[in-house]
């Protein structure tokens, strides 16, 4: 058996938001947001994924929403590559969710809590090691939750968790590998097999139950992720490289005063350090 990625967002819509998705997403969110606990019994999917509107998927956001049956919304992401301000976003998602449940005119007390759950496939917080940590409104000082606990951040970050299959212990451990790991997998591994919502999800994955259209549209998808990744990976290494570019730039820079004293006219010292004359002279006015 072959298993689609996880991590792809078409097909993490897939397994996690299609109709019949229910119980997958029910297991999936009580071992992430309740470490375990059977505390949501029933939810609606509100975006549910549709193969005939993969074309559409394109350009719009790949997100999971759900109502519990406390009528908490949840929102779900799957985040591959790195991007700018996405702190932000993830919380302006979780703001702009919570605002929407009201028209204009509306009452406050009509507003329900709202959970944003991000999966990212790199790396957040340097503060810690463990890969799953939750953020809600707290006193700065004493400690104490703001009252009804509104708004919840939840972050997954799947580098961090480095658990092998035979280390497995809890739900939220063998949700974790499932997302981290599938594509890898060639059979269904006792441990995830165990859960028979992991099971069903990883029938969900296999890709002999896709379609033709819907494989190719995932296998594009991997590709452009993984372009990101390399435009990204690019980018760091160049600004590397420019930095130490910078960086023996500045201590020639740093050495022009000392030829100067030596008696080394502008001109031999442009040409023994390898700068512009420009430079050379600027450098001498700046040293008064």
């Amino acid at each position: 058996m072959k298993f689609i990625s996880p991590k792809i967002d078409y097909a993490f819509k897939r397994i996690f938001g299609s109709n019949q998705s229910q119980q997958i997403l029910i297991s999936f969110l009580n071992a992430i947001i309740y470490d375990g606990e059977n505390i949501i019994k029933s939810l609606t999917i509100n975006n549910p994924y549709n193969p005939s509107q993969i074309e559409s998927l394109k350009d719009s956001y790949l997100d999971i929403q759900a109502t519990l049956s406390d009528d908490s919304i949840v929102i779900i992401e799957m985040q591959v590559s790195k991007m700018q301000a996405f702190d932000r976003r993830v919380a302006y998602n979780l703001c702009k969710t919570y605002a929407n449940q009201l028209e204009k005119g509306e009452l406050y007390f009509l507003l329900n809590p709202v959970i944003a759950v991000t999966i990212t496939d790199f790396n957040m917080f340097d503060e810690t090691k463990d890969p799953l940590n939750k953020f809600v409104f707290k006193e700065e000082t004493k400690d104490f939750v703001y009252k009804n606990g509104e708004l919840k951040l939840i972050f997954l970050e799947l580098p961090k968790f480095q658990k092998k299959l035979d280390e497995l212990e809890t739900l939220s451990d063998k949700w974790i590998y499932f997302l981290k790991e599938t594509a890898r997998l060639d059979i269904v591994p006792k441990p995830l097999g165990e859960v028979p919502e992991i099971e069903s999800a990883l029938y969900i994955a296999n890709r002999a139950n896709f379609s033709p259209e819907e494989l190719e549209e995932f296998d594009r998808r991997g590709m452009m992720l993984q372009d990101e990744r390399g435009k990204i990976n690019y980018a760091r290494e160049e600004g590397r490289q420019e930095g130490r570019q910078e960086g023996r730039q500045e201590g020639k820079l740093l050495t022009v005063p000392m030829l100067l004293e030596l008696g080394l006219t502008i001109e031999e010292i442009a040409q023994r350090l390898d700068l512009t004359v420009e430079q050379v002279q600027q450098t001498a006015e700046n040293n008064g």
